[in-house]
């Protein structure tokens, strides 16, 4: 079966940890994509949904702590980006509530390519300053956020009752 979002090589920014909340936010989308279009009820959407997005919160704080730790020169700009999506995910988790109506795939698509526009374009870049400011590519120790997603992915969805 075809996945919505693939993650590939192209996608790596060279930092194991970020590549593996990257992979996770793929496979996120992709069980949002799957409950749209396994017609789903719209609560489950909801519920989907709303792991991608606390999920997004949390990487996205890893990704400012670790510009604020190496002084990335572009921080306000990307902090502004993720409060740009952080804001849209909210506002459409309550538009969905409010309205009742199921996701569909307009919103998808744009879900799909912020994300991965972002990750091509602008973490490229912080990476890329990352590494040549001395960032270890590999790490012996997982972070407590990927040890988090490991744990909530393999027990799946009885986690988040």
């Amino acid at each position: 079966m075809t996945q919505f979002v693939d993650w590939s090589a192209a996608l790596s920014v060279g930092i194991d940890e970020i590549d593996a909340q990257h992979q996770a936010l793929i496979d996120l989308i992709n069980q949002v994509q799957d409950a749209v279009a396994g017609g789903l009820d719209r609560e489950r959407q909801l519920d989907a949904l709303g792991r991608l997005a606390e999920f997004t919160k949390i990487h996205f704080a890893v990704e400012e702590s670790l510009m604020r730790i190496f002084g990335y020169p572009d921080y306000e700009r990307h902090k502004a980006q993720h409060e740009g999506l952080i804001r849209s995910m909210l506002d459409l988790q309550r538009r969905l509530d409010m309205d009742r109506a199921p996701l569909d795939d307009g919103l998808m698509r744009h879900l799909k390519h912020w994300l991965l526009d972002h990750i091509l374009q602008s973490d490229q870049d912080y990476s890329r300053f990352f590494l040549a400011a001395g960032a270890l590519p590999r790490h012996q120790k997982l972070s407590r956020a990927t040890r988090m997603w490991d744990h909530l992915h393999f027990c799946g969805s009885k986690c988040w009752s």
